[in-house]
């Protein structure tokens, strides 16, 4: 336990972090082509239409994932933020700050497509729908988010104040997951994928899902990874500058 912990631990290391990402990057990359392509083309070609949705059901493979992204980033955020108030590590900030854009666009394009897979259903592009709403406050969060770090020069307090901000978001990312739950009278159907064999989706839709999940997930990862990179190099980079200048 005790050599998992300090495994873990290696990450908060920036030159570790660098080490270990540069050799996993590519695998990353590989692994986002191969079931990202793979599910998108399985999911508009090779599946069928829906009796009552018609062809719209077929962009349930991007609005799933990027909602469950839109989400899930934040928690993520959400963890990270916690760490560095605590722990002071500053590739944990680093890591909410370069994937707070990625959620950004994930939350905007799980909207756009709520919105247009909506229009033949509800009859409507937008509803005041309990989910709707959470997701379109959890984006407010993310611009929050995003302009203190693009408007701010960076400190501690910049840094803590960032922090506290996604803690207090997090519970609209709470509610963006579980709002179908929460209030009886919204628009939005449950969820797309569940346990229950009731309420999940017929497997010729379930597993293409599952590939453009996944491969959703390898993108972000990849991106975030990227990001990640780019900010130590950027910050190590100001380091130096300023040293010149002084």
């Amino acid at each position: 336990m005790i050599k998992y912990r300090k495994n873990i631990w290696e990450f908060a290391n920036p030159n570790n972090f660098l080490r270990i990402t540069d050799k996993i990057t590519p695998f990353f990359i590989i692994l986002t082509i191969i079931t990202l392509s793979t599910g998108i083309i399985w999911g508009l070609f090779f599946t069928p239409e829906d009796y009552r949705q018609g062809s719209s059901v077929k962009i349930i493979y991007v609005h799933v994932p990027t909602a469950f992204l839109a989400i899930n980033i934040y928690f993520m955020m959400f963890v990270t933020s916690v760490i560095w108030l605590i722990r002071r590590h500053h590739v944990s900030l680093i890591a909410a700050k370069s994937a707070a854009p990625i959620g950004f666009i994930m939350t905007l394009s799980a909207i756009l497509t709520g919105a247009i897979w909506g229009k033949p259903i509800w009859g409507t592009y937008w509803a005041w729908d309990p989910r709707l709403t959470s997701f379109s406050i959890l984006l407010m969060f993310y611009i929050g988010y995003i302009s203190i770090w693009q408007t701010m020069k960076f400190s501690d307090k910049i840094a803590d104040l960032s922090s506290w901000l996604c803690i207090i978001g997090s519970i609209f990312a709470l509610m963006s997951r579980y709002a179908v739950f929460f209030w009886d009278q919204g628009l939005h159907q449950g969820a797309s994928l569940s346990l229950d064999k009731k309420e999940n989706i017929d497997n010729v839709f379930y597993f293409p899902l599952l590939l453009c999940m996944s491969g959703f997930i390898f993108l972000f990862l990849t991106l975030l990874m990227i990001k990640i990179k780019t900010e130590i190099q950027k910050r190590r980079l100001n380091i130096l500058l300023s040293k010149g200048n002084t």
